[in-house]
């Protein structure tokens, strides 16, 4: 016999505030990380990813248990922090910056999966790549974040973004091909 724990759309659908502990704990690494990197630096990262999870929760409330259990918590839960980061940059665009800059520091290392974290070993070379990923227009940093960092299939992420799946695959393209093209970067430092 499995005594595997239930999928977590299925802790969702019987009780929501275990299910939602337990949404938070599977997948807020991985929102943390897709927003670090859409936002470029930590300085605004906690506020962004609890805002993400309280809308979240919001939500869920309203759901009904059939429409919990049929969610894919993960592209779900991206698709609002996207939409979180989005009114965040506009937020900011409407009022002077407090500071001149970018605020990039170390970022932290996942649970071991690959990815850029362990292509970029040094402090430094992590913060080329944020810095870079940062410098892309906001169309491909953000298929290019999805996809690499928040691990969603290409059809994923263009229904997040309400795109063709070619037009995504495109756009992830030219923005890879973009951070190969930064002087910062050294050969074998990108993504993908």
């Amino acid at each position: 016999m499995d005594d595997m724990p239930p999928p977590v759309t299925e802790l969702l659908a019987a009780d929501l505030d275990r299910g939602f502990a337990e949404l938070v704990r599977t997948h807020g690494g991985a929102v943390y990380a897709v927003l670090l990197r859409l936002s470029g630096g930590p300085r605004d990262v906690e506020d962004l990813v609890q805002d993400t999870f309280l809308r979240a929760y919001t939500a869920l409330r309203d759901y009904p248990p059939e429409r919990r259990l049929a969610l894919r918590p993960r592209a779900w839960l991206l698709a609002i922090g996207t939409n979180v980061w989005r009114n965040h940059v506009r937020t900011l665009t409407r009022r002077p910056a407090a500071e001149d800059g970018v605020d990039v520091q170390e970022l932290p290392v996942k649970d071991g999966r690959p990815g850029p974290e362990r292509r970029a070993e040094h402090t430094w070379e992590r913060e080329r790549l944020v810095a870079a990923l940062a410098e892309l227009p906001e169309h491909h940093r953000l298929p290019v974040v999805l996809r690499h960092i928040g691990e969603l299939s290409y059809a994923e992420v263009a229904e997040l973004l309400d795109a063709p799946v070619g037009t995504v695959k495109a756009q992830v393209s030219r923005g890879l091909a973009a951070l190969r093209g930064k002087p910062q970067l050294a050969e074998g430092e990108v993504i993908g």
